[in-house]
């Protein structure tokens, strides 16, 4: 028998990290909301031991999103202003040339982004000059030494094995909340669809990026639940990204109230408990945090953010504020494939 840092005895379950920390598959929601409600400082401790024992360098990943196709989503996700049916002001626009997006990358890659993200509003891939596009788009990127990663809504396993073949990193397909809370967020997909995507793109043999939000008026036990479903797969995810909603006018959600910045920090603490050899990504509602609070998360295990003046349709950082604070603190940027943790 080993233990983990919940204080929890059990028997390793798959491949562990260089570390030994033994990586579980078989947490409980009970579990877990005994470790999100432990003294925030003993949660952020437990934390930093295990990214410590795995990730021997104290080093962040810096990553760019470019939205691609931005507006005219046919989902209703509550909290998405570039949904079609929501007045939030984001004008729908068509896919992005490819030379405009690789101008893009090479920007970011000039600033010190590793990984690029191309983001999609669609509801699912269709074939044909888009995707080709994308697939163009994605040799681009890795021609120039970035890791590719998109976010184009559902795949087909055929679209899958394409994205692989072009070079594609990884896919991001986030969970957003519970299975539970999902149907109070979300109806023009189901929660059994998002876990059918991740399967086509962990099947085609692309990392997976899948995270999911907080403040979109879940439970604890929600968050919880989200986390244990995540922590629970076969693999974990290599990248999980932890985003606080930016409430939007014109969306279901915009009233929602901002989320606690402690809320952020227990929510990444507990995700770098579950799943120690996982990126675990700073994301949307960065921007709303000062510099303390963001340094608190990456104490709790954070080791990437999104960074570049645009998230998607919300705002960001801009490059140069970000290297100043990264200087200033002390924070280095993550080499591409460069002092990873041997994945399961």
């Amino acid at each position: 028998m080993s233990h983990d840092f919940s204080g929890h005895a059990h028997t390793a379950h798959s491949h562990a990290p260089e570390s030994q920390i033994p990586l579980r598959h078989d947490w409980t929601v009970a579990e877990v909301k005994a470790l999100y409600e432990l003294p925030v400082m003993d949660l952020v401790y437990r934390a930093q031991t295990v990214h410590r024992a795995v990730w021997k360098e104290n080093k962040v990943q810096l990553c760019s999103l470019l939205s691609i196709k931005t507006g005219g989503c046919p989902e209703d996700c509550a909290y998405c202003p570039q949904a079609a049916r929501y007045k939030t002001g984001v004008k729908a626009e068509k896919l992005m040339s490819v030379p405009e997006v690789l101008t893009a990358a090479q920007t970011a890659r000039e600033a010190g982004a590793t990984r690029f993200c191309m983001g999609a509003a669609w509801r699912e891939i269709k074939d044909g000059p888009q995707f080709d596009s994308v697939l163009e788009m994605v040799k681009g990127v890795k021609s120039l030494g970035m890791e590719a990663c998109c976010t184009l809504g559902m795949v087909t396993d055929s679209q899958a094995k394409r994205l692989k073949e072009a070079g594609l990193d990884a896919y991001n397909h986030n969970l957003d909340t519970s299975k539970e809370h999902y149907g109070d967020i979300i109806s023009t997909r189901t929660y059994d669809d998002r876990l059918k995507t991740l399967e086509r793109v962990r099947n085609a043999g692309i990392g997976v990026c899948c995270g999911g939000i907080i403040g979109l008026g879940e439970s604890i036990d929600d968050r919880c639940g989200m986390l244990v479903t995540l922590a629970n797969q076969e693999h974990h995810p290599e990248s999980v990204p932890v985003n606080a909603l930016v409430p939007v006018e014109g969306t279901p959600l915009a009233n929602n109230h901002k989320i606690d910045t402690l809320d952020m920090v227990r929510t990444i603490a507990v995700a770098r408990i579950l799943m120690p050899a996982s990126m675990v990504r700073l994301s949307a509602g960065r921007q709303q945090m000062n510099e303390e609070a963001q340094l608190l998360c990456m104490m709790a295990g954070a080791n990437s953010v999104f960074f570049g003046e645009k998230l998607l349709t919300t705002g960001n950082p801009e490059f140069e504020q970000d290297m100043a604070f990264f200087e200033k603190a002390g924070v280095k940027p993550l080499e591409p494939n460069v002092d990873k943790p041997v994945t399961q």
